[in-house]
């Protein structure tokens, strides 16, 4: 009777221990998850909730998940909160001790201390043997290059919740977890996206400007190589950037472009048949309109033909021009290139341009040379890249295009329509005179030697109470290159630079932005495989009328 009333018990002790034997085997081969103060099995890696892989065009990685174990603690197994608190600290200065004690003495079963720790401060919370602190494995969003590429990529906060750039607009693919192993490729190749920023911060630092912003742009495909502007901010770190830095001057800045405008008024003008090369203005005498005065920076004061009015810059040149192109075809072809409305791209926050609330005689002349508008440098890159491409207007991109397969619909379901802005004819004069430009106006200082680089130069004055503050400039340039078959858009500018001693004191694009463009090209072209060619006399060149002093401020 007796060994059958133990049998009962050892049956349960083998039952219990049998048990605790296939649990202890299950937490040891797949591990366990904590939530509140229950416990869930752990699920398998593709299940866990991450974001999608960020890669450039050549597969380089420019936002990526790593683990990254977070401190919690179990206030109800802690005996001495204060000194825990004190140890905690000490390792993790930065927190605050008396909300670190109040999280450790609360009623409830689990607190967050600090999410995202370094592998030193896991190892020194670890050393302290504090049964009630527990390390739980959770993922961080991790940007390998820095800011290099900030304004583009965004941000995400300490639960991943997306902010700003790709990583806002495209957060439902890169969110969803059934599609984390597929990486988003973008257009941007890093090795120019570092060359562009490089050169940014070198001239930026040189004129002592407020900030600087650039592009690179594929004038066939409107894919965008590299964007940058400054200052910036570390994605990784961005609790202590202020709004400058977190502003991108690309798409989210509206700016007057000044003369780079005028590239549009030529193009509008030959394109209408207003006027041909063999055409031009009296600009002898400042121009008067209304209660107005329009002058050029640097008077030729004669008649100039319409490749030494683009090349000169010159603003009564264009102003007439523009008179006779008229208000309503103006407002037509700037519509038509994308200058009325938001530029489509693949950011949120884009800025809508500043336009002119009454489209008068005297808006329709400066807008004519780039004062009484604003827009963004994206809007005007992508114009510029239409008058270079053909005449094709296409919709500037961060997204690689698959070869035969360029303008396909992107991944927020965008279709991306193109649209002829001028002829092809119209579009290699317009090649041709920006090619003069740079050979004999106002960007020389943006030749590079073997890549026939195109541009123009802008130099605005920046409004302000009472007027335009005439020492506070916006100082840009935008070209292209080769321009006997344009492949890339290059757009630079400075925001209130400075004139040295190097420059005369100058600080308008001739003298700060063109050359910064120049440096750029003569830097990225060999890595875009672009091959330097021999020079040949640019068809236009008789055009001009040379003079001794070069026939130009730079302006």
């Amino acid at each position: 009777m007796a060994r059958t009333r133990l049998i009962v018990p050892l049956v349960l002790f083998a039952l219990g221990f049998g048990f605790l034997a296939i649990r202890l085997i299950s937490i040891g081969a797949f591990g366990e998850m904590r939530e509140g103060a229950s416990y869930v099995a752990a699920a398998p890696r593709d299940y866990i909730t991450g974001r999608a892989d960020i890669l450039d065009r050549n597969g380089v990685v420019l936002a990526t998940n790593l683990l990254s174990p977070s401190l919690a603690a179990r206030p109800r197994l802690i005996s001495e909160p204060e000194t825990v608190a004190d140890k905690i600290v000490a390792i993790l200065p930065d927190l605050n001790r008396v909300e670190v004690l109040n999280k450790l003495k609360s009623s409830s079963h689990h607190v967050w201390i600090k999410r995202k720790l370094s592998p030193r401060e896991v190892w020194q919370i670890n050393s302290l043997g504090e049964p009630g602190l527990e390390l739980e494995q959770e993922e961080k969003r991790t940007y390998p290059h820095g800011p290099l590429a900030a304004h583009v990529l965004g941000y995400v906060g300490v639960d991943n919740q997306a902010f700003a750039g790709v990583e806002r607009f495209f957060n439902d693919h890169l969110s969803d977890p059934l599609r984390v192993n597929e990486p988003l490729v973008l257009s941007l190749d890093i090795r120019v996206q570092h060359i562009l920023r490089q050169e940014l911060k070198v001239y930026m630092d040189k004129f002592s400007a407020k900030g600087a912003a650039g592009l690179i742009m594929d004038a066939q495909t409107g894919e965008i190589l590299a964007l940058s502007s400054l200052p910036d901010f570390d994605p990784n770190d961005y609790t202590g950037a202020g709004r400058d830095q977190m502003f991108n001057k690309v798409t989210q800045g509206v700016y007057e472009m000044g003369s780079g405008f005028k590239a549009f008024t030529v193009a509008m003008a030959l394109e209408s048949g207003v006027v041909d090369l063999e055409g031009g203005y009296d600009a002898t005498e400042p121009l008067k309109v209304d209660r107005f005065t329009i002058r050029d920076d640097h008077a030729k004061k004669r008649w100039l033909s319409v490749p030494e009015i683009f090349t000169y810059s010159s603003n009564i040149g264009t102003a007439l021009m523009a008179r006779d192109i008229g208000a309503e075809r103006q407002r037509a072809f700037l519509r038509k290139i994308g200058m009325m409305s938001e530029p489509s791209i693949e950011l949120s926050g884009v800025a809508s341009p500043l336009l002119p609330r009454q489209w008068g005689e005297v808006e329709m002349m400066t807008v004519s040379y780039g004062h009484g508008i604003a827009i963004t440098p994206l809007q005007l890159a992508s114009g510029v890249a239409a008058l270079v491409n053909g005449g094709r207007h296409i919709p500037a991109t961060l997204l690689r295009q698959g070869d035969g397969d360029r303008h396909r619909a992107d991944p927020s379901g965008q279709s991306r329509h193109l649209s002829r802005v001028i002829s092809e004819k119209t579009s290699r004069t317009m090649r041709d005179l920006m090619r003069l430009a740079v050979q004999y106006g106002t960007g020389r200082q943006a030749d590079v030697q073997g890549y026939r680089v195109g541009g123009k130069t802008g130099t605005a004055e920046k409004p302000g109470k009472g007027g335009y503050r005439e020492k506070d400039l916006v100082s840009s340039f935008v070209g292209a290159f080769p321009m006997n078959n344009p492949q890339y858009v290059v757009f630079a500018m400075l925001d209130e630079p400075r004139g040295i001693e190097e420059t005369f004191y100058y600080a308008t694009a001739g003298w700060t932005a063109a050359p910064l463009v120049g440096s750029v090209i003569e830097k990225v072209g060999p890595l875009l495989g672009v091959m330097p060619e021999k020079e040949q006399d640019p068809g236009l060149a008789h055009f001009i009328l040379t003079s001794a002093d070069g026939g130009t401020k730079n302006r």
